[in-house]
């Protein structure tokens, strides 16, 4: 692994989906050095109970922080909803107290609450997600009238990490996620999970246009360049050579095919374990 003391800001999902995340990370703040974690041998989170999930992402956190990542993101959306808090009150205060674990969910839900016209929103996410209630609770916290809709969208992290996002099957499937959120009337819609952002063109395809689509990977480059100007004795502590590391639990061929797709050039995988 790596022995040098270079300062990584670290992006963590359960998958590769986190990579289109990434690319638009890469693309917003191209001077800094990255450190990608996916955990494909256990995707998706969304199916396991919040416990699990809470153990899984301990292990990605040890994991990423032994190996000189500054700060983490949780581009896992399960991950943020069933992991973040504890991580955050619990878990770092006790063994990482100089460190951050930051999320996706509340950078999206601002974007929402911005964007939203008649202040009812809809939500696709992952069963984990959605039963979490995560979405609502932010929401609601910012603007407590606003009426909240979800749906969870259990095949379309199979579909993605797959590569069948192009698929005709994938469009039935999508166009039956999407219509009991668009005949609440909805103005906008959350894509709460980050695999979606890779879905994204074809749900822009089946929803009407004055529908807007709040994409996590479009939002949190934003909030992570506003961050990193708040934050300056975090900022100087990054190695700024515009080098990108990847590593997966699980190293197979799709991973390193679909994960160049979505990174937009060809990438190297290193295999890793968790446990």
């Amino acid at each position: 692994m790596l022995k040098n003391k270079q300062k990584f800001i670290g992006v963590f999902d359960s998958g590769f989906g986190g990579i289109n995340t990434l690319r638009k990370i890469v693309k917003e703040l191209p001077v800094y050095s990255y450190f990608y974690l996916g955990d494909t041998a256990r995707a998706p989170y969304g199916t396991h109970s919040k416990e699990i999930v809470y153990e899984f992402a301990k292990q990605a956190v040890d994991f990423m922080f032994v190996n000189n990542c500054e700060f983490i993101i949780f581009a896992c959306n399960t991950a943020s909803s069933d992991a973040l808090r504890k991580i955050q009150q619990e878990y770092l205060p006790k063994r990482y107290p100089n460190k951050r674990v930051l999320g996706v969910v509340i950078p999206a839900v601002e974007e929402a609450i911005v964007k939203s016209r008649n202040k009812k929103i809809g939500i696709i996410a992952t069963e984990g997600t959605v039963q979490s209630g995560v979405f609502i609770k932010e929401l609601v916290k910012i603007e407590p009238k606003i009426k909240v809709f979800q749906n969870p969208c259990p095949l379309l992290v199979p579909i993605v990490e797959e590569g069948e996002q192009n698929s005709k099957a994938t469009k039935i499937i999508l166009e039956n996620y999407l219509k009991p959120l668009k005949n609440k009337g909805i103005d906008t819609l959350i894509l709460g999970c980050t695999h979606y952002g890779i879905l994204e063109n074809q749900i822009r395809k089946i929803i009407v246009s004055n529908i807007t689509i709040i994409s996590e990977a479009k939002v949190v480059p934003k909030k992570l360049k506003d961050y990193l100007k708040k934050h300056p004795e975090i900022e100087r502590k990054l190695e700024k050579n515009g080098v990108v590391h990847f590593y997966s639990t699980d190293l197979t061929n799709k991973f390193t095919s679909l994960g160049s797709k979505f990174f937009g050039k060809k990438i190297k995988v290193q295999k890793v374990s968790l446990n």
